[in-house]
């Protein structure tokens, strides 16, 4: 489905009554024909949106050279040193204040022994950083991410904000639906119905 086709739903869901506040556009995809209790049948998957929603929270554990370009590429750093003496509650809030974590390679063995068993459960594991790469580059690719899971035969993705043209939500929507179609064994074929909606508004069927 290109983005062509999915504009006319856009449309009508940012048509409907605004809130007193930006409301997200959520897309709504039903599957049929799929067992979920088989690991090959589920999806997880990142995926790059043409259009950025918003400025997500992005921790960067890093020190030197590192540190410094993530602090002029706009993330947070945090120093490896603070690792080593933090409790579980410190822990637990770190993880939840950040969006995204990505790390310097040399650290994933520390924090892997550290907040492992926090950052694991909630999908948060940092995406590594390899020596000599740009950290700029990293951090906006996943100021774009939308992360796709299929817990239950109902997938919802968050796809845009009402203040965004109907044009580049349409773009995401249909990157994240390709995403999925190309990971469904029988295709468009495993796919019920498609729906969008903003967060209050009424529910719009795309298919």
């Amino acid at each position: 489905m290109e983005a062509e086709e999915i504009v006319g739903a856009v449309e009508e869901v940012l048509s409907t009554e605004k809130k007193n506040f930006v409301e997200g556009v959520d897309l709504c995809i039903n599957l049929k024909n799929i067992d979920l209790k088989q690991p090959k049948n589920r999806i997880n998957v990142d995926v790059v949106l043409p259009k950025q929603i918003r400025e997500p929270k992005i921790g960067v554990f890093a020190s030197g050279e590192v540190a410094l370009k993530s602090k002029e590429a706009g993330a947070d750093v945090i120093d490896p040193e603070e690792l080593k003496r933090m409790d579980k509650k410190k822990a637990r809030d770190l993880v939840q204040k950040y969006d995204y974590f990505v790390a310097d390679t040399s650290l994933m063995a520390l924090i892997g022994k550290s907040l492992g068993t926090i950052l694991g459960p909630r999908g948060k594991m940092p995406q590594p950083l390899p020596p000599g790469v740009d950290p700029a580059q990293v951090l906006a690719r996943l100021a774009k991410i939308a992360r796709v899971k299929s817990k239950t035969t109902t997938i919802w993705v968050n796809i845009g904000r009402r203040d965004m043209d109907a044009k580049d939500i349409a773009e995401n929507a249909a990157a994240v639906l390709k995403a999925i179609e190309s990971r469904l064994e029988r295709g468009w074929q495993n796919i019920a119905s498609i729906y969008m909606k903003s967060t209050m508004g009424p529910t719009v069927k795309v298919v």
